[in-house]
This record gives structure tokens, sequence and C-alpha cells, in this order.
């Protein structure tokens, strides 16, 4: 059986019995109750599915800004690698060393111009990168070592270009948006239903009531933008940036 179906069953059974146990009781009430002398349960259900919704809020916002300060730590992480590599080729001659540098700042300049944008648009990384990437994994790969000093680099440089790969790797995988559609559903609902909660109460058309009805609606719609925000941790006004690159490559954003 499947899970959702599962869940189904499970919350229409415990509204049928919360419904059921209610229509019982009301029928043993005797005629003399009255019902002032109960504690108003329409306003403690109010609190509690407000209280209940803020928890969902916070846990959501939270995740999603986890998830965007991480991807930001993998950028970093994906820069300083190939900067490292970029520094460490100064073991080889001129004209390796620069061929290489070459090949970082183009795959760089690629990254920063182009892909983040292809991300952005395609949640998925972009084929020429790859192709980029993989130049530089040639160009320290490929050579064999001719000195102790080049035979000392070789095998930190490989690892850092495979660093890089795991890092470049890890960001595309978080490329789309990684809030499951079925919470999405879930913050909306719980945002209908919430904010319809204010009509139970005998909201009247005051000026103080409307203004604060209205904040209050404001308030989740905010909440519920800032989490689509940050939902693609690469692709919209908050996600990460490629600012990592643009520090440790500063020719880059210079166009030089």
């Amino acid at each position: 059986m499947s899970e959702w179906l599962v869940l189904v069953i499970a919350m229409a059974l415990a509204c049928a019995l919360v419904i059921s146990a209610v229509v019982l009781r009301q029928r043993r009430v005797s005629a003399d109750d009255d019902p002032s002398q109960t504690p108003d349960v329409i306003e403690y259900m109010t609190m509690m599915i407000g209280v209940i919704y803020a928890i969902v809020l916070g846990l959501a916002i939270a995740g999603v800004w986890e998830a965007r300060n991480a991807a930001q730590d993998n950028a970093f992480s994906e820069a300083q690698a190939l900067h490292e590599v970029s520094e460490r080729a100064q073991v080889y001659p001129p004209a390796v060393r620069d061929h290489v540098r070459a090949d970082v700042r183009a795959y760089v300049s690629y990254v920063v111009g182009t892909e983040w944008k292809h991300m952005e648009e395609h949640e998925e990384l972009s084929p020429h990168a790859t192709e980029l990437l993989d130049r530089v994994r040639h160009d320290v790969m490929d050579r064999e070592p001719r000195s102790e000093a080049e035979s000392q680099t070789y095998q930190s440089m490989a690892d850092l270009v495979a660093t890089a790969d795991t890092a470049r790797n890890t960001r595309g995988q978080n490329a789309g948006p990684t809030m499951p559609g079925i919470v999405w559903f879930g913050l909306i609902t719980g945002a209908l239903v919430t904010v319809g909660l204010i009509f139970t109460l005998q909201i009247r058309r005051s000026g103080r009531e409307l203004l604060l009805a209205g904040m209050f609606s404001a308030l989740i719609v905010f909440l519920l933008f800032l989490i689509w925000d940050l939902d693609a941790p690469f692709g919209r006004g908050l996600g990460a940036t490629t600012e990592p690159f643009l520090d440790l490559f500063p020719s880059v954003g210079a166009g030089g």
C-alpha cells in the first residue's frame, strides 16, 4: 500500500473519530447544560493551528537557508581548489604553467559568465563547462613529473582537481528547487487555513482589526516568498552567488 494512501486514510480516520466523538457527546448533553461555562474551543483551536503553522514555517525557512549556505560553501570549495591548482602550477615550466592557468581561468570565466545563468534556467550543469574542467584535469594528469618539485606537487594538484570536480557535481545536484511539491502543498494549505481562521473570531471592520489582519496576511505571504526564493540555492535573488570565484580570480570579474 502506498505511504500516501496510508496518510490519507489516517487523516480521514482522525477526522471521523473526532467528529463522531463530538456528535455522540452532543446527544448525551442534558437540556440544562450551559455551554457558556466551558472555554471557547474556537479560540483554542485557532491559537494551536497558528502555533503549529508558525513552527512549520520556521522549519521550512531554516531548511532552505541551510541549503543555501551549504551551496555557497560548496561554491567556495570549488573556487578555492581551482585557485590552488593555478597557484601550484608555479613549479611547471613557464609554457606549461601559463597553459594550466589559462585553462583554469577559462573554466572560471565560463562558470561566472554563462553556467550560473544556465543553471538558473535549466536546473543543470552546462556540458561545455564540463569540457573545460576536463581540460584542466588533462593538463594536470597527462604531464609526467620532470623534477623533484613537480613530483611533490603532482598528487596534490590531482587531488585538488578531484575536489573541484566533486564540488561541481554537488552544485549540479542542487541546481534545482530542493523543496518537494507535497511540502509546498502543506505550506500553502496551512496559510489558507490560518488566514481563514481570522473570520471565525468574528472580526469586525474596525480600522485596527483590518490593519492587523492585513499585516498578518502580508507577513505569511512574505515568509512563503522567502522560502520560495531560497528554495533554489543557485537560481534566485538570495541564492548562492559567484562571489567566491570573483574573489579568488579578480581578473575574471574585471574582464581582463
